[in-house]
């Protein structure tokens, strides 16, 4: 069943939106208390990050931690990602977008990444060559999210076993703790793909 096209022109921008550069970057959506945000910012100085996390406490833990390690080319965003998307991002814009270990959403399937039609419009905004790394501990989120990626989006991908030793983020310590199998999605956008966002500018 095809996915409904999404109405971006329904989000408003969230509470003290601030526009952001139209350079380019990576961006992290619910990068929870930061552990990966940080790392990766540390890890790689020549690019910038933008770090989103809707949930206050959460987020009010990760402006701490960035605090006190001061990367200047980590940005953290207290909203809902998918209206600040919409409204801060250009086409094109994003190297890669990091989503790890979202909710599986176990009631509501539809609000699963892979299948909300705003991923086609997070997929305009996306570099060509540039990646969606999606991970999860949960095998059925994961094959799930392949079947989507062959059937509807169309899209290169490459599935990964997370090695034991990652702790990207405080979750995946977790699992791998606990002996889980940790997986991870690499989407590649290719040459000429297109989204029916590819000339919407920011709102």
């Amino acid at each position: 069943m095809p996915i409904r096209q999404f109405q971006a022109q329904r989000m408003h921008a969230p509470r003290d939106f601030q526009m952001i550069s139209p350079d380019p970057l990576c961006v992290e959506i619910g990068a929870g208390k930061g552990k990966h945000a940080l790392l990766f910012t540390a890890n790689h100085p020549e690019k910038k990050l933008i770090a989103v996390e809707r949930t206050r406490e959460t987020f009010v833990a990760m402006q701490k931690q960035h605090g006190l390690e001061g990367q200047q080319n980590l940005q953290l965003v207290h909203a809902d990602a998918l209206p600040w998307v919409v409204h801060a991002l250009q086409p094109q814009q994003v190297e890669q977008f990091f989503i790890l270990y979202p909710n599986p959403e176990p009631h509501n399937p539809a609000q699963r990444w892979l299948n909300m039609p705003f991923f086609e419009y997070l997929l305009s905004r996306l570099q060509v060559g540039g990646a969606i790394t999606l991970a999860s501990n949960i095998a059925e989120y994961i094959a799930e999210a392949v079947e989507q990626l062959e059937q509807i989006w169309k899209l290169p991908f490459e599935v990964q076993t997370i090695p034991q030793d990652s702790a990207r983020t405080h979750f995946e310590i977790k699992y791998l703790e606990r002996g889980e199998l940790c997986q991870q999605i690499i989407i590649i956008k290719p040459q000429g793909y297109q989204t029916r966002f590819d000339a919407i500018q920011p709102r």
